[in-house]
């Protein structure tokens, strides 16, 4: 089953009641756009904003981590989701951060959820038509959290393995400078480098540049192949800040792989440690 859901078949659905559309637009702090403004002012019609930094444990010092499910389910009664609705999730990013909305949604037990493929790139290239602005009243929506479809490892459970298990697989999805550790972060205070053994596959590495669609399987298959992934072995995804490592977990399970655990805290947190890294600058 794919996850993903192309323009022009997104055009004929978006006006079905069925459906709920989110925009989970993220973007880096030295990228100056804001991504809340952006919705406001240009968004695909009946679309609500799925905000990834407000999504998020509200008491933690890193950036949007994962909430109870109590909160999340509140978060999304107030955006007017219900248990039966079909999701469709967007974005305007280049790194394919509705993937993080769409591994949320699955985490707390919601299916039926689908990313659309190239974003708002591919839909205004299909013709899609665009809201200056206006965003509709909804109601409070009945959605609550059930067994999850998802998996997240802590910083503990991670820090335990990489010290004991000689066949942990980390996939960091982090550009390749910054695995190496040959630029600084973007977020102030953390060091650069990468967790001892993972490998690298730039969440970028996945998209067509153009287009911004996901690569075809075969295509994504290689990529993981040559990074050296044992698509036999569980696998961990990681990278600045859980979100591009969900673009990665998506595209795993375009191939049908599901057996992958995704490090909410990712670099923000282990960056700002004393957990051991690699660094070859």
């Amino acid at each position: 089953m794919s996850h993903l859901i192309s323009a022009t078949d997104f055009i004929s659905v978006q006006n079905n009641s069925s459906y709920k559309i989110f925009d989970a637009t993220f973007l880096l702090p030295n990228m100056n756009r804001n991504a809340k403004d952006e919705f406001s002012a240009c968004h695909i019609p009946h679309a609500q904003f799925f905000d990834i930094d407000a999504i998020a444990d509200n008491t933690s010092q890193l950036p949007h981590m994962v909430p109870t499910a109590e909160a999340f389910s509140e978060m999304m009664q107030d955006l007017g989701m219900n248990n039966d609705d079909k999701i469709i999730l967007y974005d305007n990013s280049p790194f394919l951060s509705s993937a993080r909305a769409w591994w949320l949604l699955r985490l707390f037990g919601k299916d039926n959820v689908f990313v659309l493929d190239g974003g708002l790139t591919a839909y205004k290239f299909a013709g899609g038509q665009l809201s200056d602005g206006d965003v509709r009243q909804i109601e409070k929506g009945d959605f609550r959290s059930s067994e999850a479809m998802a998996q997240v490892i802590t910083f503990d459970d991670l820090r335990d393995r990489i010290a004991s298990d000689d066949n942990l697989q980390i996939l960091d999805a982090r550009p390749t400078a910054r695995f190496n550790g040959t630029v600084p972060e973007p977020r102030e205070g953390l060091r650069s480098g990468h967790m001892p053994g993972a490998i690298n596959v730039p969440v970028t590495d996945l998209i067509e540049k153009d287009t911004n669609l996901l690569l075809e399987p075969d295509k994504l298959k290689a990529i993981f192949d040559e990074a050296g992934l044992d698509f036999d072995l569980p696998a961990i995804t990681s990278c600045g800040s859980g979100v591009t490592a969900a673009g990665l977990t998506l595209a795993l399970a375009e191939l049908g792989k599901y057996d992958i655990a995704l490090y909410d805290g990712s670099w923000a947190e282990w960056g700002a440690s004393d957990a051991p890294i690699t660094c070859l600058s």
